[in-house]
């Protein structure tokens, strides 16, 4: 009897283990973060995007109201969740709710679209700077969107790959689940491996950005995007240019930009013909040299909007050709001087660029500190 009475307790335990490991593999992922941000080339719906440690389903509740009411979902179990919903509401807040699996985060809530004030605001170097946002989150931005090297590399321990854009993430929870984000290419945001003093045999960067685009929701091929504001009749239009000289090499960086490349063709159809009202291009290249390509074509399309904003120098400037403005700005804004050849404005300071925009009046632009001080304020007309 005693026997089987260890044997019974023998099955009991086991079971118990059973149950305790099956109930513990269908523990819900935990919601770890949330970010904002567009996939398509007008503000008319809005992408939830998350991160769980082990996949589930996704699901957000939205609505104007705590009350929610809107629901979509995708039953695909996944790690990295993107979902987007319509605000055609304009003014007022919006509200959401995320799921996945028996996890649910807090109501969080945005500014749904303006009608009389738009505000965007645009850093760079976010990889190379711990920045104070205090002073850019006081102007309460309703998009935020960056000119390059959102992130050091991809290869450092602990965050290789996606993982150095969820550390990007974690460092402004508050504000990337509260504002849409818009992220432009640099050199860094797809470094491999380290660099090194020559070229190597193996390519240092991945020129597709494979982690890049599979972290972020943005329109069109995501390496080059597009985001109207037709109530404003602006445009950001973002191109991938970063270390041109290393094309051919192991140490090229982006998509080509010669005559014959997609890219040149793209942009030229964004471009051509020109745009009534503000075309403002973003990319991570230095304005001086990008602008003089291919005998200065991509100067004369650049001159088709009303001003290029860049992430390229450790500085704060706006220099002018023909009328024309060429912004540089970096979080980080104590590195090595080398001013445009036409530079009108220069400083170096840790800086953000804050754009207005309201119907029937000049774009704003102004050149801002981390610590809120305007650096240069220029206003400029529609075409």
């Amino acid at each position: 009897m005693h026997g089987v009475r260890l044997v019974m307790l023998k099955l009991m335990t086991r079971f118990l283990l059973f149950l305790l490991l099956f109930s513990s593999s269908l523990k819900a992922a935990a919601i770890q973060r949330i970010w904002l941000s567009f996939q398509r080339e007008a503000p008319t719906h809005i992408t939830v995007n998350w991160e769980t440690t082990q996949p589930g389903d996704s699901e957000v509740l939205f609505g104007t109201s705590e009350a929610l009411g809107g629901k979509v979902a995708q039953k695909e179990h996944v790690t990295l969740h993107h979902l987007e919903f319509p605000i055609p509401e304009k003014e007022g807040t919006y509200h959401y709710q995320v799921r996945s699996g028996a996890e649910t985060s807090a109501v969080y809530t945005f500014k749904a679209m303006p009608t009389k004030e738009l505000r965007i605001a645009v850093v760079g170097d976010w990889g190379f700077a711990q920045p104070d946002l205090a002073a850019l989150i006081k102007d309460d931005p309703h998009v935020l969107m960056t000119a390059g090297d959102n992130v050091g590399s991809l290869h450092q321990k602990g965050r290789e790959g996606t993982k150095a854009f969820s550390a990007l993430i974690d460092s402004q929870p508050e504000l990337f689940r509260t504002t849409p984000f818009m992220p432009v290419l640099g050199n860094h945001d797809r470094e491999i491996r380290s660099r090194g003093p020559k070229p190597p045999p193996e390519a240092v960067y991945d020129v597709e950005a494979t982690a890049y685009r599979e972290f972020f929701a943005l329109p069109g091929n995501e390496w080059n995007w597009t985001l109207a504001f037709p109530d404003f009749k602006a445009r950001f239009v973002a191109l991938d240019l970063e270390h041109i000289q290393d094309m051919g090499t192991t140490w090229q960086t982006g998509h080509p930009f010669d005559e014959g490349s997609a890219q040149l063709a793209w942009y030229r159809q964004q471009m051509e013909p020109q745009h009534a009202g503000h075309t403002i291009t973003i990319q991570n290249e230095r304005n001086a040299t990008m602008r003089s390509q291919l005998k200065g074509e991509w100067g004369r399309l650049f001159q088709q909007g009303t001003a290029v904003i860049t992430g390229f120098g450790y500085f704060a400037e706006r220099a002018m050709v023909d009328g024309f403005p060429y912004y540089n700005s970096a979080l980080k804004g104590n590195g090595d001087k080398y001013p445009d050849p036409k530079s009108a404005f220069f400083a170096s300071e840790h800086s953000y660029i804050l754009l207005t925009f309201r119907p029937g009046s000049p774009m704003q632009i102004e050149m801002k500190s981390l610590a809120g001080q305007v650096l240069d304020q220029q206003s400029y007309p529609a075409k």
